[in-house]
């Protein structure tokens, strides 16, 4: 599939919108469907994403419009000044190639969803130029006996990734990966235990209850190292210490790459803040060799 100069401002009218997994859906079926999406009803609309036909108009709304029909009229717009900019060369022979000349495939969504974390990464390795958060990160979470890390939701996968690596340099880490009831009495016994601090991954679309057990948290003493995509993350609080890398929305689920990156320089900062901490890696190693747990 190329994409052509109708897509490309159909693709920009919903940039900088946070669009739930199915409106991403919906915003996907458009982009495939460019000449074809200004004339489709809502019902159609929501017939060839697979969803309801509420959550068109919803997603209409979420676009900044009154209903439907307005972004309906705003999608004519697009397909409109499409054609007058490229008359009838969709409808040649090879018309749909490329609108910058040349016949150069444009990128698919595929390509669209890498590029984009490309330049996260990108943004990333630039913030990396100070790095004294991470550092600040890495002593913080050093010093806490036990630490807790806590990601739910979405942010699971993340806070098991570093949980299990941390676990090898860190005496005591307690991965706290489930909400309900039992959190906040989880983190509670982790500051009665000694616990000073709590790496909280907070990733959208950021559950209610991460605020409330980060609420738990700074109610029982432990300063908050936050891992967010950005800096204005709602559930942080100003006594945090909040670090951001961006994830990608190309998608109908978010890409996490570069916060992942970014908790990996935050365990090798807590790496190195640990004084015991390459003993206890040499440690690992060599009881894996012995036990014969990997296979190279």
């Amino acid at each position: 599939m190329r994409m052509s100069e109708a897509s490309a401002r159909l693709a920009r009218l919903f940039e900088g919108h946070r669009l739930t997994p199915t409106q991403r859906r919906i915003a996907q079926c458009l982009l495939r469907r460019p000449r074809e999406a200004p004339f489709l009803s809502s019902v159609e609309l929501a017939g060839l994403a697979g969803v309801s036909q509420p959550s068109v108009t919803r997603f209409a709304v979420a676009l900044g419009f009154d209903g439907y029909p307005a972004l309906r009229r705003r999608l004519r717009e697009c397909v409109g000044e499409d054609r007058d900019e490229r008359g009838d060369r969709e409808d040649a022979p090879g018309g749909d190639r490329a609108a910058g000349g040349g016949g150069a495939p444009r990128a698919n969504a595929y390509q669209r969803a890498v590029l984009a974390e490309i330049d996260h990464l990108r943004q990333l390795a630039a913030a990396l130029a100070d790095p004294a958060g991470v550092e600040a990160a890495g002593r913080l979470l050093a010093a806490s006996r036990p630490l807790p890390v806590l990601g739910l939701r979405a942010a699971a996968g993340e806070a098991h990734g570093f949980a299990y690596f941390a676990a090898k340099v860190h005496p005591d880490v307690r991965l706290l990966d489930e909400g309900g009831s039992a959190l906040a009495d989880r983190i509670e016994a982790a500051a009665d235990a000694g616990a000073s601090a709590l790496l909280c991954f907070a990733l959208p679309r950021h559950p209610r209850e991460v605020a409330d057990a980060l609420a738990v948290a700074r109610a029982a003493g432990l300063r908050a190292v936050v891992i967010a995509d950005s800096a204005l993350a709602p559930v942080a609080a100003p006594g945090d210490l909040l670090l951001a890398a961006g994830v990608g929305t190309g998608l109908s689920f978010d890409t996490a790459s570069a916060p992942a990156l970014l908790a990996r320089a935050v365990l090798e900062a807590m790496l190195d803040a640990l004084p015991d901490a390459q003993a206890r890696l040499e440690r690992f190693d060599a009881r894996a060799a012995d036990r014969g747990i990997f296979l190279n």
